[in-house]
């Protein structure tokens, strides 16, 4: 929602590496009463970036429109748009780190990987209260988005005449509406409202895939070597009750029945490379259930249980075990239980919360093969994580705040899971041993700030966060370091020449450590690791 009043803001942010933000906003009351609000606002990053052949831009906008007509309805219509290009200096293997942390790979600079996004959509939501507690909601959107990249897949690789080739391009429109009603009554004398809703998503896309070579030269457009046209469409209707049966009780039971259908039209067939259209569907009912006790005005409990499923992506159908070509039609979907119970405090100057969970799935979508450019998925039998997350907000005194958070995870392959190192796959040996820890997650995360009050308008914070060593790889033979890393900020808020202003200083990874800010789960070439930037300044200048 708007301000009173109309608000106009302007920022700038400075930083190592050549980084740049510049934004500029404007929030408003809008309509006769003024009861309706707009917002514009647009940003531009760009970053020169840590390691070599990183540099970055972003351009971002967003405009937003809410308001009411007659009769107790409200809409709220919203656009965006992003512009995004970027290259690519790939993972490193634990070798080059040890040498220079900034490098890009051989291959990243061989053929200049690189990516664009560009992205506009647009959404609509309709709300229209009825009498006797009826209510119904319409939300509509649509948008396309437009990616190119540049892959250093081998030019030795693209000799299969299966291969789709280094350098993709990738045009995709998506659409969807969600109709729902809500019916707020009572049951026995106690609230109860009862939710009934259709939702229907398309995503049509036309991807074309090609040689990222021409002759002698590398990371260039080259001959076409994939062409198809995919649709993906979900259908899903759901019903969901909600009722209180006693003052301190609550009780949430919910269905959602899900239809994924995927379409892949080939149009890229010649004498080697066969037609690889095909249609696959899957198929799911989803339960919920949850329940909220208040043992007291500010602390509650609950427990929550429901079912998840996840289909294969167009990507990971997109290449079979057996080396034939079109849709890997043995892929089946990831189905899960998952439970949580948990307590929630809320004082004046204490908030708490604390949770144990856990989540138990069968057909866990991983890799079974990938080299050449083409990654084969398969199903991992069953897995399971659980652990347990805490969070901790604390007035300490007058002047002084703690904010804290810690999760504790464990995930696992519960069974074995056999594979090969590169397609076509037979029996092979095992790609899994049963036990092994879930590569890209790590089993211990905390996060910690300390913030200082000095004055009306002026803060200081020393930041902290504790990340456990993450295991790149499904056999767990390598694995991302654990790191300590701490990052102090001051902001000084005041007012002057009647706007608003808002400066802030900051040193990140204070103490210079050497941090894995990301990993490649399974990277075919042992590129796993992603360093992240060491000690490093910002500062930014705001106004309203």
């Amino acid at each position: 929602d708007g301000p009173a009043q109309a608000e106009f803001g302007v920022g700038q942010v400075l930083g190592a590496d050549g980084l740049r933000r510049s934004s500029l906003s404007l929030n408003a009351p809008w309509g006769a009463q003024g009861d309706g609000s707009a917002l514009l606002a647009v940003a531009q990053v760009d970053s020169d970036g840590f390691r070599d052949h990183s540099t970055a831009r972003r351009r971002s906008g967003q405009a937003l429109l809410k308001g009411r007509f007659a009769g107790d309805g409200r809409y709220t219509l919203l656009m965006n748009h992003l512009d995004l290009a970027a290259d690519d200096p790939q993972g490193l293997t634990a070798a080059q780190l040890q040498g220079d942390r900034r490098a890009a790979s051989q291959g990243a600079l061989a053929f200049d990987t690189r990516k664009t996004v560009r992205q506009n959509q647009a959404g609509v939501r309709v709300e229209q209260d009825f009498a006797m507690g009826h209510a119904l909601a319409l939300t509509a959107y649509t948008g396309t988005r437009r990616v190119t990249q540049m892959l250093s897949v081998p030019v030795a690789a693209q000799a299969n005449p299966l291969n789709g080739g280094g350098a993709i391009d990738l045009d995709r429109g998506y659409r969807g509406a969600d109709v729902r009603w809500r019916w707020s009554t009572e049951w026995a004398q106690r609230p109860f409202s009862l939710t009934a809703g259709l939702e229907h998503q398309v995503s049509d896309e036309h991807r074309l895939g090609f040689e990222n070579f021409a002759g002698a030269r590398r990371g260039v457009v080259g001959a076409l070597r994939r062409d198809e046209r995919n649709r993906v469409t979900g259908r899903d209707a759901y019903l969901q009750a909600d009722w209180a049966p006693a003052e301190r009780w609550r009780i949430n039971l919910g269905l959602r029945r899900s239809q994924v259908r995927f379409e892949s039209d080939d149009h890229y067939i010649t004498a080697s490379n066969p037609d690889d259209s095909g249609v696959l569907t899957y198929r799911r009912t989803s339960p919920v259930a949850g329940v909220l006790f208040r043992a007291t005005p500010w602390l509650s409990a609950y427990a929550n249980t429901g079912g998840g499923f996840e289909t294969p992506t167009f990507a990971e159908l997109a290449y079979r075990s057996d080396g034939l070509s079109g849709l890997n039609d043995g892929l089946r979907p990831a189905r899960s239980r998952n439970h949580e119970i948990g307590l929630r405090a809320r004082r004046e100057a204490l908030d708490l919360g604390f949770a144990l969970f856990q989540s138990r799935t069968e057909d866990e979508l991983v890799v079974l093969a990938s080299r050449g450019g083409r990654s084969v998925f398969g199903n991992a039998g069953l897995s399971r994580r659980r652990g347990a997350e805490f969070s901790l907000a604390w007035e300490l005194a007058p002047h002084w705040r703690l904010a804290t958070a810690y999760t504790y995870l464990d995930a696992r392959y519960l069974r074995d899971v056999a594979g090969c190192s590169a397609p076509p796959c037979g029996p092979g040996g095992l790609l899994i041993a049963a036990g092994r820890h879930i590569p890209g997650l790590s089993r211990h995360f905390a996060w910690t700030e300390l913030r200082w009050r000095l004055s009306e308008g002026a803060d200081l914070a020393l930041e902290g966060r504790y990340a456990d060593r993450v295991f790149v790889n499904d056999a767990n033979t390598q694995s991302a370091p654990a790191y300590a890393s701490f990052d102090l900020s001051a902001e000084r808020r005041f007012r002057w020449a009647g706007l608003e202003w808002r400066g802030f200083a900051r040193i990140n990874n204070l103490f210079d450590r050497d941090i894995i800010g990301s990993v490649i789960v399974n990277e075919a070439n042992r590129r796993y690791y992603e360093p992240a930037p060491g000690r490093h300044w910002l500062v930014g200048l705001s106004l309203q």
